[in-house]
């Protein structure tokens, strides 16, 4: 039962992040045709003719229909950024995480346990159901009167199971995040093939060159490249940021269990 709950779930999170690609690819191309494509933009009121000395709109509309593609990237970084951002801060919980590891390696090393379990309930989020799982074995160790040995293994074990139900939900869509990170250069290589071949096709045509047709294929070139390496470098902030917070949550959780099997062998110690 919770199988078909998982596989559920994990279908239904699919869903949702392939109707935000579908939209964001949508929007990017809307931005792209009516907004920054609108007559206003260009000389002559039509999106054929040259931009407007200084609109930047015009200019990369220029880019060509690579463009909203490339818009539509640049805004999956942003939106599965926004998601990441919020899960991961509530996965470390209400509070400062610092102080919370403070307050519970405190506790536990004092021996005050439910002191411990009840902090974890005031913080919330996944390190602290991490944490206050194995706070919970360690009282069920500790009642059965297990040797030092067994307890580290027995509570190792419940923090490793904890932190593999937490893990999914914390590197979720981060493999999205690495994929713009290609997606973004690719597109941009692209747009800037295409760009150059106008430029070349320009300069092979019969008798002397279409300067004009030259000058844009080069833009269509160049601003490709921008847009391609810009939406690549959100990314690569954005994936390494993340990293880092899931990192230190993790983190969090070992040196918590690691306070708490060390607890209890001093325990154990102490009734030999």
């Amino acid at each position: 039962m919770a199988n078909v709950k998982k596989e559920s779930g994990s279908g239904l999170a699919g869903m949702i992040s392939l109707i935000i690609i579908i939209l964001s690819i949508f929007t990017g191309w809307l931005v792209w045709n009516f907004i920054m494509g609108d007559g206003s933009n260009f000389e002559g009121g039509v999106n054929t003719g040259h931009p407007i000395p200084g609109n930047y709109l015009a200019m990369v509309y220029k880019g060509g229909p690579i463009v909203p593609v490339l818009m539509g990237l640049l805004l999956m970084v942003v939106v599965f950024s926004i998601e990441r951002f919020a899960v991961i801060s509530k996965a470390a919980g209400k509070g400062n995480l610092d102080q919370f590891m403070k307050s519970v390696q405190s506790s536990v090393t004092s021996g005050d346990i439910d002191g411990a379990i009840v902090a974890c309930d005031k913080q919330e989020g996944s390190v602290a159901n991490a944490i206050r799982s194995a706070l919970l074995k360690y009282q069920d160790v500790k009642k059965e009167g297990l040797d030092s040995e067994a307890a580290a293994e027995t509570i190792h074990k419940e923090i490793e199971e904890a932190t593999s139900l937490e893990m999914p939900m914390l590197e979720k869509h981060m493999t999205i995040l690495s994929t713009l990170v290609s997606l973004g250069t690719l597109a941009g290589l692209l747009g800037t093939v295409t760009g150059m071949i106008k430029a070349f096709s320009a300069l092979s045509a019969a008798g002397s060159p279409d300067s004009s047709a030259l000058a844009n294929g080069i833009s269509e070139a160049l601003i490709n490249t921008a847009t391609g390496i810009s939406t690549s470098a959100l990314a690569i902030i954005a994936y390494n940021f993340f990293t880092s917070k899931i990192d230190t949550l993790t983190y969090s959780i070992d040196e918590a269990g690691s306070t708490i099997v060390n607890t209890y062998r001093h325990y154990r110690g102490t009734k030999k």
